[in-house]
């Protein structure tokens, strides 16, 4: 089978596309044939090795321990190991993954997936798990978002983004966008009460407060955001540097407002919940661009730039 493969951290020209050995499934797994898959801020941070947390902890110190990429998918199953119980083959799944989406075929356990939402295409399906699964669980489960509460996304046009806007709303919250001039439409048309031109204002700076800061882009810090936070305020963010750290540490033992970054867990029961919102017509993907899997590299290049609305999706 063909896959996007990278043997060293580094540019977009590390990845190259190679035939690989077809996998086969364990008993517990599923052989999806992954007809889209997406390059998310994970992918290209994983690829380019300069987050030394995430080296030390997940991906390999020196090298790539896993040498294919991709955490998001959308196919069709092939086969299916013999305890798998759930799902049969020609089933049409989508599911999140810590890495190897990135080529023709995947095994996964087959609690990672659920059946596609009926009302989206594999492209729009495969957009959703990561961006989705992250915005869901930082905002309900490390925010603990209230209805009437209010809310602000700093990138809020990204592909974590444009999730946590439909979701923040759906949660009945009072939403404000950061973005820059030419999402200020998409935003809006999201759901967004307020939407901030960050080349034009500093939400830091404008003496509005919220109840939670989350930061989809990890492009500020808590100390920046301190005191644009209520009482009890909450700053989250989706990138983990030292001071964060730092900072999480001190905030969990001192102080009203808090800190907080994780690495969420990736359970079915959120892909479900997301299923359900999507088919209900609340939420939905938004995608910039397609490539084809022989461009991958293009497409983490115009990714890593930062300016992509919503996701950018490969299809094979």
């Amino acid at each position: 089978m063909k896959a996007v493969v990278y043997t060293k951290y580094g540019p977009p020209d590390v990845l190259q596309l190679k035939e690989v050995e077809k996998p086969t499934p364990k008993d517990n797994e599923i052989l999806i044939k992954v007809h889209a898959t997406t390059v998310s801020s994970m992918d290209y941070r994983f690829r380019n090795g300069k987050t030394l947390i995430a080296r030390l902890l997940m991906t390999g110190l020196l090298k790539p321990k896993n040498p294919i990429l991709g955490v998001e998918l959308a196919g069709e199953i092939e086969s299916v190991g013999r305890n798998v119980k759930v799902f049969k083959p020609g089933d049409q799944v989508y599911g999140v993954t810590r890495s190897g989406a990135h080529a023709e075929y995947i095994c996964m356990p087959e609690e990672n997936v659920v059946m596609k939402p009926t009302n989206m295409t594999y492209e729009e399906a495969a957009a959703v798990p990561f961006g989705a699964c992250v915005a869901l669980q930082f905002l309900r489960d490390y925010g603990g978002i209230q209805s009437g509460q209010k809310v602000l996304i700093n990138g809020a046009s990204g592909g974590v983004g444009t999730f946590a806007v439909q979701l923040a709303k759906y949660f009945g919250a009072e939403v404000t966008g950061v973005c820059s001039t030419t999402n200020l439409e998409l935003v809006q048309s999201l759901g967004a009460d307020r939407v901030i031109d960050y080349t034009k204002e500093d939400f830091t700076k404008n003496g509005q407060t919220y109840d939670i800061i989350f930061d989809a882009v990890g492009k500020n810090s808590f100390s920046k955001c301190k005191n644009s936070l209520n009482q009890k305020g909450i700053y989250l963010s989706t990138v983990a540097t030292i001071p964060l750290l730092l900072q999480m540490l001190w905030t969990s033992k001192i102080g009203s407002k808090k800190a907080i970054f994780t690495m969420p867990p990736l359970p079915t029961k959120d892909l479900i919940f997301l299923k359900e919102l999507i088919e209900a017509g609340k939420i939905k993907s938004v995608i910039d661009r397609t490539y084809p899997l022989s461009d991958t590299a293009e497409a983490h290049r115009y990714s890593e730039k930062g300016h992509a609305k919503g996701k950018v999706v490969i299809t094979l």
